[in-house]
């Protein structure tokens, strides 16, 4: 089968996330069709998480290029790139505070860019409650889609932007996540300028961190008057069953928390155990390094999806580059084959570079040791 125009092409991207979103976006800014399927029921029906930061040579590339930048700038919070790093008693032993003027990487709630994307798109473009099941069809086209609800659709490019445990990376790829041994424990604080004045105060405008060796935490100020503290520790991926807990026996994991933490001090204890609501278990995995495929004109992938790396600040980031860079490669090439090659030709090397040099990053998340001052502008959380 001939590779079609994408003027001409059914386009259809796996996922309304930043990255599948945005690559949605700059496709209709350049006159071309797609449709974007989401497993959800709706946009709101799960809380989205945390805070971005969005970096100027990146993810900010790409916001300019889907038309969207002073509206982000409008949402985003210069000031939360102020980052404390602490040490286990509590003491500051380095302090960033961005310039008045700083905007290299200003923060923005996960549930605001989405919005800010999603209201951007024509109407219908995103189908939800579209749960795919797998790819088929011929590897030139046209491939078929198959949701769980029974349903199929017809079209020439698969986009999968659908995470880390991605239903497209099949078609292309026999690669999986594995587990990098260190697990991520989030806790919630709400209204923290009236129920949590000292840990307000500790965390300040933007994110801190503490660790030593072992164990460490990480919190992150969110708009709404919100904190969100990763607890980061190396145990198995499923240490709450083999602590004989389930996820939510909230007092039990508090308990299980004080005991490792019990060397710190008590100020920084409160960001373990003081918690509104129950805990949510995030164990870390990463794709093998180097993830590559063999090139199919007929379906790519782009961010977790494609190069799933520990959580250092480039995963959201690499995902609106990479859709950036195939939308404009679809809205320049002659054949959507060429276009997937072009974008491949760029971001597979891009992506094994970076996940190589973050290979075994989650157990930096532990480490005792200071930032350079030198390069903590620069630095990726």
């Amino acid at each position: 089968m001939n590779s079609p125009r994408p003027v001409d092409a059914r386009i259809s991207v796996i996922g309304a996330g930043p990255g599948g979103l945005t690559c949605a976006r700059i496709l209709q800014r350049h006159g071309l069709k797609v449709t974007v399927h989401d497993r959800d029921p709706g946009p709101h029906a799960r809380n989205q998480g945390g805070t971005l930061d969005l970096h100027a040579d990146n993810g900010q590339l790409a916001l300019r290029e889907a038309g969207l930048l002073d509206e982000f700038f409008s949402l985003a919070r210069p000031e939360g790139q102020e980052m404390r790093w602490m040490d286990p008693t509590g003491r500051i032993a380095l302090h960033e505070v961005p310039e008045a003027d700083e905007l290299f990487k200003p923060e923005i709630d996960r549930g605001h860019l989405r919005d800010l994307l999603l209201d951007s798109l024509l109407p219908d473009t995103v189908r939800w409650g579209r749960a795919l099941e797998e790819v088929g069809g011929p590897a030139d086209g046209p491939r078929e889609l198959r949701f769980a609800d029974g349903t199929t659709v017809e079209t020439d490019l698969v986009i999968g932007a659908d995470g880390a445990y991605s239903r497209v990376r099949p078609a292309l790829s026999a690669a999986v996540p594995e587990y990098t041994g260190v697990s991520f424990l989030e806790a919630w604080f709400s209204d923290v300028e009236n129920k949590h004045p000292d840990i307000a105060e500790l965390v300040g405008a933007g994110s801190a961190a503490a660790a030593d060796g072992d164990r460490g935490l990480f919190a992150q100020r969110n708009s709404g008057d919100h904190i969100r503290v990763y607890l980061i520790r190396r145990v198995p991926a499923d240490w709450i069953t083999g602590s004989g807990l389930t996820i939510a026996d909230t007092d039990g994991i508090r308990a299980v928390l004080r005991h490792e933490y019990a060397n710190w001090s008590p100020r920084l204890r409160q960001l373990l155990t003081d918690n509104d609501g129950p805990y949510v278990d995030r164990p870390l995995f990463a794709l093998p390094v180097p993830h590559t495929w063999e090139q199919n004109p007929t379906v790519t992938l782009l961010g977790d999806a494609a190069h799933l790396m520990p959580p250092l600040g480039v995963g959201v980031n690499l995902a609106m580059l990479d859709a950036a860079e195939l939308a404009l490669a679809l809205a320049n090439a002659a054949t959507v084959a060429d276009a997937v090659r072009a974008y491949e030709k760029t971001m597979l090397p891009r992506s094994v570079e970076t996940a190589r040099a973050l290979q075994g990053g989650a157990e930096h998340l532990l480490s005792a040791d200071l930032p350079d001052p030198a390069h903590t502008g620069d630095n990726q959380r």
